[in-house]
């Protein structure tokens, strides 16, 4: 039975959608599979989209570039020296948002027309992110097993802490429900991704381990990672298995397999319509065509 806070948590969703299974066949077109769109890296990871459907992506351990792979499939590089970079969103204000990890330790933001970034936090140690329409940041710490969020002009402050093993052990991929009013972190230690109620004054609240992922066997971790969610409220998190795909309610709908035999570090939707979901596969990205779409910026 859902408690109040799955209930609190998913103020989101339609009734409709509530008593519906969500399958694969929903997602996937039959004959499409998946389709090499850049190769020759060392380690893809922040996919992120804009409003036109191109879709972004770091090198991180080689040539420390921002790459922009659009719709039709050309590439081109649109900020180069951005190393370390994992974790990336565009902004209200156009900028794309960034985790600088390693001995950077901070979040930042690329202005890619004017070729400038700005320090946002220092002394952090950021994984993934997600940036609201008002502007507020909320990313993960793994080493820390803490939520962080930064209001508009503010500073670092951890909104959610695990202590003990009853909260997340590793807080990896992060992303927003359509409404922005729910958040949800993977964790790769873990068997569980886990919702918050987003509060007005940008807090999070009702923690709770919403979405029960498969692992490879019951003794190892799910070992979730890149995260996104559809218009419809399906979330799709990378894992040990492949791209596990959940409806609004939680519930199992199937698992994509992965393009090859590498990991799956990251996910998002971009493309024509939104309507590609892509993924960042150990040195390539891989793209295949959905029923579905992504939420546009």
């Amino acid at each position: 039975m859902k408690s109040l806070i799955t209930i609190a948590a998913l103020i989101f969703v339609a009734p409709t959608l509530l008593a519906q299974d969500m399958p694969l066949t929903q997602v996937l077109i039959k004959g499409q599979e998946w389709e090499l769109v850049s190769k020759g890296h060392q380690f893809t990871d922040g996919l992120a989209a804009d409003t036109k459907g191109n879709l972004y992506f770091t090198d991180v351990l080689g040539a420390a570039n921002i790459y922009r792979i659009a719709p039709d499939g050309t590439q081109t590089t649109v900020y180069a020296d951005a190393p370390r970079v994992s974790g990336m969103q565009l902004g209200p204000d156009g900028r794309i948002y960034a985790c600088q990890g390693g001995s950077f330790g901070r979040i930042v933001a690329f202005d890619l027309q004017q070729k400038t970034m700005e320090v946002l936090a220092e002394g952090v140690k950021p994984n993934d992110l997600v940036v609201t329409r008002e502007g507020h940041i909320y990313f993960t710490e793994t080493p820390k097993r803490q939520v962080t969020h930064i209001a508009p002009g503010g500073k670092p402050e951890a909104v959610d802490v695990s202590k003990n093993k009853t909260g997340l052990l590793r807080p990896n991929g992060i992303a927003l429900t359509p409404d922005q009013g729910t958040l949800s972190v993977s964790d790769s230690g873990g068997r569980h991704t886990w919702v918050f109620r987003i509060e007005s004054n940008g807090k999070l609240a009702y923690r709770q381990p919403y979405i029960t992922m498969r692992t490879p066997t019951p003794d190892l971790p799910s070992k979730g990672d890149g995260m996104t969610i559809d218009a419809v409220g399906r979330f799709y998190v990378t894992s040990a298995v492949g791209i596990q795909m959940f409806d609004p309610t939680g519930r199992m709908g199937g698992v994509i397999l992965s393009p090859t035999n590498k990991p799956i570090v990251s996910v998002a939707f971009a493309g024509p319509d939104f309507s590609y979901l892509y993924v960042a596969s150990g040195d390539e990205i891989y793209r295949r065509q959905t029923k579905t779409h992504g939420i546009a910026p």
